[in-house]
């Protein structure tokens, strides 16, 4: 027999960020000021890697992937949170809410895998430049980039079959601003031990292996870059690897504290806050990280716009 309080709810409520009406609407003008922003930056770097030739290489290849992925990552879970921040209703349906996970998860594991195989591009590239454009071919690099998309979406796939098969019951209440693994096990009423052993396994797997290639690709970069001669080009090499070992220490800092621990332990506030840092601020800073610490994507970005103004005054004329 089903418990009378146990049912398979229709919707639920997330809570998002409670406050008054006032900071309500300042809260919705940042995040839509922040959502803008990402977007368009992360369009710029997409457009400015397909139109540039000079840019046509392995890393800006997979620095396209990752800007595709991030313009896509802010996009499931912040239009919801614009919504309820000016809307009356917080309300998602129970299909709405696995689709905002599964699509949530899968792109947060495409990154995870995405930035081990960045991370192994810059090795081959530092290791073994002589080798580098036979290892890194176009058809290499495909693959890698399918791979990753692949492994993200199968892995997010196994996480929400099992979750999408417990029942819900009492407050149908999530304590996030979007649909989260640990706030959804929480409102369970079913036995979730196995849906908990499975998200805790590939978690672990899906941080801990791209994040274990990571240290072994920067071993072996630190190793060679040290032995070479020249303190210039030493600074060189490390400027390369710079702004992809920055985004690779915000990201899983805050990927390993959110989720490679049990689902017993409750979602806390402190959670929703931790989580903006890697679901929106991640994604806005990856791309002023990148370029900042890129002459050639500024100096590309430079031309792009020099070539658009000297258009423009010969129209004038």
């Amino acid at each position: 027999m089903v418990p009378d309080n146990e049912t398979h709810m229709a919707e639920f409520i997330l809570l998002g960020f409670p406050a008054p009406p006032g900071l309500q609407a300042l809260l919705f003008v940042i995040f839509l000021a922040v959502y803008v922003l990402t977007i368009t930056e992360n369009l710029i770097i997409i457009l400015l890697i397909v139109t540039s030739p000079q840019l046509h290489r392995p890393m800006y290849f997979f620095l396209g992937h990752l800007a595709f992925l991030e313009a896509c990552y802010i996009s499931v879970t912040v239009p919801k949170l614009l919504l309820s921040l000016v809307g009356s209703t917080k309300s998602i349906s129970f299909l709405g809410c696995m689709a905002q996970l599964y699509f949530f998860i899968a792109l947060a594991c495409t990154e995870c895998v995405l930035l081990a195989v960045m991370a192994l591009d810059r090795c081959v590239a530092i290791c073994t430049p002589l080798y580098y454009p036979l290892t890194m071919s176009p058809r290499a690099c495909r693959q890698l980039a399918t791979g990753s998309w692949l492994l993200g979406l199968l892995t997010a796939l196994l996480k929400v079959f099992f979750i999408s098969q417990l029942s819900f019951c009492g407050p149908r209440v999530i304590n996030h601003f979007y649909c989260d693994i640990s706030p959804l096990l929480n409102l369970s009423c079913s036995q979730r031990r196995r849906a908990e052993v499975v998200d805790f396994i590939s978690a672990l797997l899906i941080l801990l292996i791209p994040f274990c290639a990571i240290i072994i690709s920067y071993t072996c970069i630190i190793s060679t870059v040290l032995l070479v001669p020249k303190a210039q080009n030493r600074g060189k090499a490390f400027s390369t690897c710079a702004s992809h070992l920055a985004v690779v220490i915000i990201f899983f800092s805050a990927a390993l504290f959110m989720y490679a621990r049990p689902r017993s332990i409750r979602s806390w506030d402190l959670n929703k806050l931790v989580s903006i840092i890697y679901t929106i601020i991640t994604p806005m800073l990856n791309p002023f990280i990148y370029c900042l610490r890129n002459q050639e994507i500024k100096d590309t970005l430079l031309k792009v716009l020099c070539s658009r103004a000297a258009l423009s005054r010969v129209a004038d004329h």
